[in-house]
């Protein structure tokens, strides 16, 4: 995969390149040390993937992830930044990763691969859905508990399932009750999550393997959480061409 990286230190950029070179399917193609550079970078390129600061004279990276955002067939963002009170304004610009410098190998390693694994599915589901894929807007899921309102990341979350007038949100921390229904949902997170069950969304990029039991039904390994939703007949085929698992 191909990454453009941005970044106003010489120093910064020349160490994420020697890091990137030393990863397996992934090469540098481009360098740029401002955001209007960065952007002519992009469709000179077509990079697979940003690496961008956000703290740079002239425009900042969070605003330059906003204009990346609005492209078609945009490439991924990851934030690599020495500062992490940007965190929270991160969560608004659909990056798939946040480092904070010095980046670490590993660190590194792990956020690029995500990115590839992202990409790819949600290039299918947009093939599927253009109208509605990647048009999510909300970063954090809204569930009213004992404590009060409580936002959960939707990074966190594995899967919803709908039982009679209820809807049950699964995320790494536990599980909470929803106001919203599952056809809301599924509307509003086209190209995030795929149906797999009338009763059923789950996390397109957090699904690690399906596994078929004795009687021949398909159940869905996500990653983090035990449970392991059940896929319809119906759906099982969907399902596998989303993955493109044969």
């Amino acid at each position: 995969m191909d990454i453009l990286i941005v970044d106003d230190e010489p120093l910064a950029r020349q160490r994420l390149l020697r890091m990137v070179e030393k990863i397996e399917g992934f090469s540098v193609v481009s360098e740029a040390d401002n955001a209007e550079d960065a952007l002519i970078a992009i469709i000179a390129h077509d990079p697979d993937i940003v690496l961008l600061d956000i703290r740079m004279p002239g425009r900042d990276g969070l605003s330059l992830a906003q204009d990346i955002a609005e492209l078609e067939d945009a490439p991924a963002v990851i934030f690599c930044t020495a500062f992490d009170q940007y965190a929270l304004d991160a969560f608004g610009t659909n990056a798939v990763g946040y480092l904070l410098k010095p980046v670490k190998a590993e660190q590194l390693l792990q956020v690029l691969e995500k990115a590839k694994k992202l990409n790819k599915i949600q290039r299918v589901a947009a093939q599927k859905n253009p109208a509605t894929a990647l048009e999510t807007q909300r970063t954090h899921i809204t569930a009213k508990t004992r404590r009060g309102v409580e936002l959960i990341p939707l990074e966190d979350v594995r899967y919803f399932l709908a039982d009679h007038k209820y809807v049950t949100v699964y995320h790494r921390n536990g599980e909470h009750l929803l106001d919203e229904t599952l056809k809301e949902l599924e509307e509003e997170f086209s190209g995030r999550f795929v149906r797999i069950h009338r009763n059923s969304l789950v996390s397109i990029k957090h699904i690690e393997a399906l596994e078929r039991n004795a009687q021949g039904q398909y159940h869905v390994r996500l990653a983090d959480i035990e449970l392991r939703p059940i896929i319809s007949r119906r759906h099982v085929s969907d399902v596998k061409e989303l993955l493109k698992i044969i």
